[in-house]
């Protein structure tokens, strides 16, 4: 299975029982907004936790109806998140989802040891584009969790994104390792870690995906570009991953991906025990709810 368009996700989530999505200090309107969209298209069971006068308020001036959804009052937003960690900690939600909180606090809570959401897995961030110019969707790894990945790092990154690409349908991605240049050079880190994860592919120690690198950017998306180098590869002009050598590197691509390339985007943290939605501040709200899609595929 290839997803061409983000409203691919929306095939993979319906008909399917709604998943209970627990919004953390949900007083931010376009996360209300995206939250109740999905609502009325029985993809989730919202329950938020914030300020209910501010709630109320966001959405008398947007015309949102909340009739019948759960709200917890916690005005003080530290407390609302962890209030909303460990509803999802004791299973009594399936998704949890950031509000008007920042990413930090939101992952400590997360990553607290009594009652937070660890599994023992390294915590990555995953985003899908859709962008008119490639031929599907294309995912990319990691641009918000993990700075510097080491090797150790970038196959647990490898690994969390492609079990959750095999749950989206895919059988056997296709990965680009992306680094500056294509041939292995001992003075860049990016490379050596590329050709070494390509080796374990082949080895069966990284399994279910299709690894290659070191590949440029240009490689990796455009088969003209890498015949044009004399560069053969399963995965070049073709890829469903791309996976970053470093969050700057993954930062930028993101960004001009959205506001330069004007991409549909939707992104997600894996390996915690749910699913996280976590988007950046500047996400539209049609952004947030793509990610929510992503989410609901996402939720076992």
């Amino acid at each position: 299975m290839v997803l061409k368009s983000m409203s691919d996700l929306k095939g993979i989530v319906a008909g399917k029982p709604r998943k209970r999505l627990v919004l953390a200090a949900a007083q931010d309107q376009h996360s209300l907004g995206a939250v109740l969209r999905a609502w009325k298209d029985d993809i989730i069971e919202p329950i938020f936790i914030g300020d209910t006068d501010g709630i109320q308020a966001l959405c008398r001036e947007n015309g949102y109806d909340i009739a019948g959804i759960k709200i917890v009052h916690e005005p003080e937003i530290d407390k609302s998140v962890e209030l909303a960690v460990k509803m999802l900690s004791s299973r009594q939600g399936d998704i949890l989802m950031k509000g008007k909180v920042g990413t930090s606090l939101l992952l400590k809570c997360v990553l607290n040891k009594e009652w937070g959401l660890r599994t023992g897995n390294l915590l990555s961030h995953i985003a899908l584009f859709e962008v008119d110019t490639y031929h599907k969707l294309i995912a990319v790894t990691d641009v918000a969790m993990n700075i510097a990945p080491n090797l150790k790092d970038k196959i647990s990154i490898v690994n969390n994104s492609v079990s959750f690409l095999n749950r989206l349908g895919y059988v056997m991605p296709k990965v680009a390792v992306l680094g500056a240049v294509e041939m292995v050079n001992e003075n860049m880190e990016a490379t050596l870690h590329a050709a070494l994860l390509s080796k374990m592919n082949q080895r069966e120690q990284i399994r279910n995906c299709i690894i290659d690198g070191p590949l440029a950017f240009d490689n990796a998306v455009s088969l003209e570009s890498a015949q044009h180098k004399g560069i053969k590869s399963e995965v070049a002009g073709d890829t469903d991953l791309l996976l970053m050598p470093d969050i700057e590197v993954g930062n930028v691509l993101y960004k001009s991906l959205v506001f330069f390339a004007k991409a549909k985007v939707a992104s997600i943290i894996l390996g915690a025990q749910v699913p996280i939605v976590l988007t950046s501040r500047s996400d539209s709200e049609q952004a947030k709810y793509d990610s929510i899609l992503l989410s609901a595929a996402a939720s076992k």
